[in-house]
């Protein structure tokens, strides 16, 4: 037998026995439930223990996260919801179906545990039909003033709680969150066993009817003390079920506080990835201008690389045609240069016929300059021999007169020669 909790509900495995026990136990078991355990801490504590873990996971939570996984992950937990929500409808049909089942077999056991003692009380069912009947009343009035009560203690303990809740969010937010979820599950479970308690009211008239007819059937056949011995055996089993019932609860209880922490965190984690998205969306915004704006710049940056092309073409074009240009000039300038090389090879020609002319004039110079040296020395020479002849002329001019006149003198032969002499002289 398992107690097992759905987001802060109560699975109805453990309503068999309740309803199959007689109505005046539901009390015993609605207040061991519903009573406070020493060892689970109160409500201060665990939301201590549930703000330490915020603050921890806030401080480890300061590194983002991808927004696809934390989308996944609220997509699950929604899914989740939905199961638990199902769940929940699904425990609650069931445990209507377990009443009306339970309501129909509770005269079967009864009769049958009741048959195992008619041989001993033979003697005395006259008197137990007689005190069944004066006894049966009383039992339905115990019974309907327990439920009233358990009822009243159950509505007193939601309005305090709903209290303490409306307290609690006066004081701090996290500890409304946690008390909040608690005080719902105490809601919830105060609320199963108060429509429990309702269906039992119900099914314990039922009973108490099928029970006055059996007993007024089977009066004769059954005992008191077979009746205390049943109701005793149920009683001790019941409370053994009850106490593991507890323990599980309890059990549960802790792991619903773990859950509720959970839960918290993810709120807390939902808060944050909100933040983040909306903080993304305006800088999704931010970034659609600055392409918007980007765009229209990019839009006049092409108008202007087309400008640009064009006019790069153009300038391709008039580098072709500089370029034909340039090949024509360097044609005409290596036909200029060729020419140049042919005119100073000629230049250099020139030069060396003109240099050897010049050597040859100038030996000749200096051969005529020789040749007139050697000439105004042979006319010099000539003058002189001239001025010579001259004076031989005259001396012999002279030689001639004195002749004549020695003729005419008559000079003698030994003065002519004489004057030969001094000519000579």
């Amino acid at each position: 037998m398992q107690v097992k909790t759905v987001n802060g509900q109560l699975e109805n495995n453990w309503l068999v026995p309740l309803v199959c026990s007689a109505p005046h136990v539901m009390g015993f078991l609605r207040m061991c439930i519903i009573k406070k355990r020493p060892s689970s801490g109160t409500k201060a504590e665990r939301f201590k223990r549930a703000e330490v873990r915020p603050q921890s996971k806030s401080a480890s939570g300061l590194t983002k996260k991808h927004t696809d996984d934390l989308l996944a992950k609220e997509e699950q937990y929604k899914l989740l919801n939905a199961e638990l929500e199902a769940k929940t409808a699904d425990l609650v049909r069931q445990a209507e179906q377990l009443m009306r089942e339970q309501s129909e077999v509770l005269s079967k056991p009864l009769s049958t545990l009741l048959l195992t003692d008619i041989e001993d009380e033979e003697d005395s069912r006259l008197i137990k039909h007689q005190q069944s009947t004066v006894k049966e009343p009383r039992v339905k009035v115990v019974i309907n003033k327990r439920v009233t009560s358990t009822s009243q203690s159950m509505c007193t303990g939601k309005k305090g709680k709903e209290s303490h809740c409306k307290t609690a969010t006066s004081k701090a937010s996290h500890s409304d969150k946690s008390e909040a979820i608690e005080d719902s599950v105490d809601f919830f479970m105060a609320k199963t066993i108060r429509t429990m308690e309702e269906k039992m009211n119900d099914t314990v008239t039922h009973e108490n009817v099928v029970d006055d007819h059996d007993l007024c059937n089977a009066g004769d056949n059954v005992g008191s003390d077979a009746q205390i011995r049943v109701l005793k055996a149920k009683l001790r089993i019941m409370q053994e079920e009850v106490d593991q019932l507890s323990s599980e609860y309890y059990k549960k209880d802790d792991e619903n506080a773990k859950l509720s922490a959970k839960i918290k965190e993810t709120e807390e984690d939902r808060a944050r990835l909100q933040k983040t998205t909306s903080i993304q969306k305006t800088q999704i915004e931010k970034h659609r201008a600055l392409a918007e704006e980007s765009a229209k710049k990019c839009d006049g940056l092409q108008l202007q690389v087309s400008g640009l092309h064009k006019e790069i073409e153009n300038l391709n074009r008039s580098n072709k045609q500089a370029a034909a240009v340039h090949s024509t000039v360097e044609v005409r300038l290596n036909r200029a240069l060729e020419e140049v090389e042919r005119l100073k090879t000629q230049l250099n020609k020139m030069k060396q016929m003109n240099e050897d002319k010049i050597s040859k004039e100038h030996q000749s110079k200096e051969n005529l300059l020789a040749e007139n040296k050697m000439l105004k020395k042979q006319k010099a020479e000539l003058i002189v021999g001239f001025k010579k002849q001259l004076k031989l002329i005259d001396i012999l001019k002279k030689q001639k007169m004195h002749f004549e006149a020695a003729k005419l003198l008559s000079f003698t032969e030994d003065e002519f020669m004489k004057a030969l002499d001094w000519g000579k002289l």
